[in-house]
């Protein structure tokens, strides 16, 4: 079965996204999903980025501050170093590049 351009299901989002910083973009694919944390009250987000040159040119196999955003948004993530495959894993709080339950919304207050 093809992959659609932006599924969702089982991920949060699967789709397109653009990374970047004040310097440079990239567009990869990505995977996300999130959920919210009790223990400090606040969304968690997460996935992993496709191997992507454009993306190894922004993080430079380091730790790196960027801006993640999807057709539904954008949020400030961290890239984290690429794992034996050059994916990056990514992180972010609050609220996702991606749409949520609006009871998630409402339980992180960033709604």
């Amino acid at each position: 079965m093809p992959q659609q351009e932006h599924e969702h299901g089982e991920d949060d989002y699967n789709g397109t996204a653009v990374i970047f910083t004040a310097e440079r973009h990239a567009t990869v694919h990505v995977v996300l999903r999130g959920n919210f944390q009790p223990i400090d009250g606040r969304f968690h987000w997460y996935g992993r980025a496709e191997a992507s040159g454009e993306l190894e040119e922004i993080a430079g196999g380091r730790k790196t501050d960027v801006v993640l955003r999807t057709p539904h948004g954008e949020a400030v993530a961290t890239l984290s170093e690429p794992d034996p495959w050059n994916r990056y894993r990514i992180t972010g709080l609050g609220r996702p590049p991606f749409p949520l339950d609006s009871e998630l919304v409402e339980l992180d207050g960033t709604g």
